[in-house]
């Protein structure tokens, strides 16, 4: 790993503070790791489908433990519609234009996955406050491209914007594909080559030093916004593959099927080490994390490289529980992978020094379908029950499970909010949809592996003004280790 470390490591010195002199984000990703301590960070907030006929909102959350507002809402952006259902977001520029010095990181761009809107937030005038800059409206994307339920957003260092979109208007799997807008944001067309789109669509990450992007397939979007029904697996609208892509042009080169072991491969990341033709996916219903690598050949292949076995339960939908991964982060320094098991509840810290063979390191649970004070038991072994003990916090019972997660650029705080999309989260979690969902911050051990919930931080999206909301997707306002992607 030595040369891979110099990789890493190079365009260090050129960095203050971890800033750069350059364009926007940061030189190398361990350039990154030396950046400033994150004090601010932006959440989705979301009202769709909770019948308080409220918009989403942005929240800005201080998350400075020296400050008097700490752990604490201290902006609300309101959208200017209702029934957007925010979701990801991500950055009109990032560490891709550390190269450009005319690029800078001002706009947070927020998809709607219901709706189809696509807004530009302007972080830059007041980071506490951020304010609407432009809105992109669904009827212009679909008459110039056919595209809806926009997902995923990353930025290219050509200054463009690009997003996986998941459907046509009609939720229909087969118009899925990726719309690129400019750097103002008007809509540009698609990114594929015609007739190169993918059978599913959901996230993506590109890895330019080896010309490939790799997206992943969550299913169609006339069955997920319908809430989860195990028959459409059965019938085919739900994913298992993966596409690799040629970067940037756009050909479909290669689909990996990952078979029954990969059903609904969700978040995609490779190694941040721009070098490494090796990366990751998360399998949400088998809840196993499959690694893709190149081959010798050029092609890509995959295996499964942690399995989260399921768990037996009683008075539950069904005899055994999947940990349902939905949402998987990778340090900067590519040293650990953190995971969220929505339905277990727990979190899980894994060593991938050696990518083929993760080991577990650490592991805290925050929530989840089996744990005390529910109705639902899990089965031992030896046919005996149990219900795990997650800890209050600040008076707290933790509600939902482990969802969206968040890491400082240091790798020593891991943010992690609990909501998955509103129409599974009142499916599987109704207490949290009629209460709110919440935000808590698990301090890491970075150097030998292990997590424990901070008892000073939880942010309670249950006591907004407006009435209780649900909390996704986290940012910084400098970006993160799932924002930046380097070259």
């Amino acid at each position: 790993m030595a040369t891979d470390m110099e990789v890493l490591q190079s365009g260090a010195a050129a960095a203050v503070n971890g800033c750069c002199k350059k364009g926007p984000g940061y030189a190398s990703p361990l350039a990154a790791m030396d950046g400033p301590k994150e004090s601010l960070i932006y959440v989705t907030c979301i009202y769709t489908g909770m019948g308080r006929g409220k918009p989403d909102y942005l929240a800005t959350v201080d998350v400075d433990p020296k400050s008097p507002s700490y752990s604490n809402v201290i902006h609300r952006l309101p959208m200017p519609y209702e029934g957007d259902e925010l979701h990801h977001s991500g950055w009109n520029s990032c560490s891709s234009c550390y190269g450009d010095p005319s690029a800078a990181r001002r706009y947070l761009v927020l998809p709607s996955l219901v709706s189809g809107r696509i807004y530009a937030i302007d972080t830059q005038k007041d980071p506490k406050a951020p304010s609407l800059y432009k809105v992109v409206q669904p009827d212009d994307v679909i008459k110039k491209t056919g595209l809806a339920f926009p997902h995923t957003a990353h930025c290219l260092a050509s200054g463009e914007i690009m997003l996986s979109c998941l459907g046509d208007k009609d939720g229909n799997a087969e118009g899925n594909g990726f719309l690129l807008l400019d750097s103002d944001f008007n809509v540009k067309g698609r990114w594929e080559k015609p007739g190169h789109s993918p059978l599913f669509g959901y996230d993506f990450w590109y890895q330019p030093r080896h010309n490939t992007m790799i997206s992943s397939t969550w299913g169609a979007p006339s069955a997920f916004t319908k809430g989860f029904n195990l028959q459409d697996v059965a019938d085919g609208h739900y994913g298992r593959h993966l596409h690799v892509y040629t970067w940037p042009g756009g050909e479909l080169k290669q689909t990996l099927d990952l078979g029954n072991t990969g059903l609904l491969p969700l978040e995609v990341r490779f190694l941040h080490n721009p070098s490494e033709a090796i990366g990751y996916v998360g399998c949400a219903l088998t809840s196993n994390m499959v690694r893709f690598f190149k081959n010798p050949d050029g092609s890509w292949g995959h295996e499964v490289a942690i399995s989260v076995k399921p768990v037996k339960v009683q008075n539950w939908i069904l005899p055994e529980m999947p940990g349902l991964i939905t949402d998987f982060l990778i340090s900067l320094d590519d040293r650990f992978l953190y995971l969220a098991n929505w339905l277990h509840g727990d979190i899980r810290q894994y060593n991938i020094e050696d990518p083929a063979n993760p080991k577990l390191t650490g592991q805290v649970f925050v929530g989840g379908v089996f744990q005390k004070g529910n109705a639902v038991l899990a089965e031992a072994e030896d046919g005996s029950t149990y219900q795990v003990d997650v800890p209050e916090v600040q008076g707290h019972r933790l509600r939902g499970g482990s969802q969206m997660i968040q890491l400082s650029l240091d790798g020593k705080r891991l943010y992690v909010t609990n909501s998955l999309f509103s129409t599974w989260d009142r499916q599987f979690y109704p207490e949290m949809v009629e209460k709110g969902g919440h935000m808590l911050q698990i301090d890491v051990d970075s150097e030998k592996g292990g997590l424990a919930i901070n008892p000073r931080f939880f942010v309670d999206f249950g006591a907004e003004p407006d009435g209780p909301s649900l909390a996704h997707e986290m940012r910084y306002p400098g970006g993160d280790c799932t924002s930046d992607i380097w070259i």
